[in-house]
């Protein structure tokens, strides 16, 4: 079996995906995205087709190792996102070929369940504690969101303040026992 074409889809706001062919009619997806930088992830992906078109798909690690030590500069986000889009997209067509999920052939699963959360904003904290309260309702026993709306590199106590605001309001809506996650997305540095 080897690799045909390798096509990159830009979904906005900021997702890229990419769909790997192959001769035997065996198509595998994966998502190689740093997010707000999905021209440059594109770019890295169309700059690795190269090396992988005509290759044998299955061989995932041989390939692994090549892209990433066969430049002479190696890692950085968009490299290794593009990287890690391709080695889904691999193992997404090697689950196929073997008939198999993908956990099989790592080894099999490690767990029987796993707990999930819904995500409820928080750019905004105006609606956070309904959110929190229709998620509950809806049976999740955790909620992720937005710790702050957009900060600046030198910004206020002001805004640490909101922060506890936020996860105040989801607390009051909800009660003591739903989880609560709350994700600053690089905002503080």
């Amino acid at each position: 079996m080897k690799i045909t074409s390798m096509e990159l889809f830009i979904v906005p706001p900021r997702w890229l995906f990419l769909k790997i062919d192959t001769d035997e009619g065996i198509t595998g997806w994966g998502e190689p995205i740093v997010e707000g930088r999905a021209r440059a992830v594109r770019a890295a992906v169309e700059e690795l087709s190269g090396y992988l078109i005509g290759k044998d798909p299955l061989a995932i690690e041989d390939h692994w190792q090549a892209m990433y030590r066969g430049g002479f500069y190696r890692g950085g986000p968009v490299m290794m996102s593009a990287i890690a889009g391709i080695d889904q997209a691999l193992w997404d067509i090697k689950g196929k070929y073997h008939q198999a999920p993908i956990y099989q052939l790592m080894g099999g699963a490690c767990r029987q369940k796993i707990k999930v959360y819904s995500w409820i904003g928080g750019d905004r904290p105006s609606d956070v504690g309904e959110a929190a309260l229709r998620a509950q309702s809806e049976g999740f026993t955790a909620v992720k969101m937005n710790a702050t709306e957009e900060l600046q590199y030198i910004d206020s106590y002001e805004k640490i303040d909101e922060v506890l605001k936020r996860v105040a309001a989801v607390r009051g809506a909800v009660g003591p026992y739903l989880g609560i996650g709350i994700d600053f997305h690089g905002r503080v540095l």
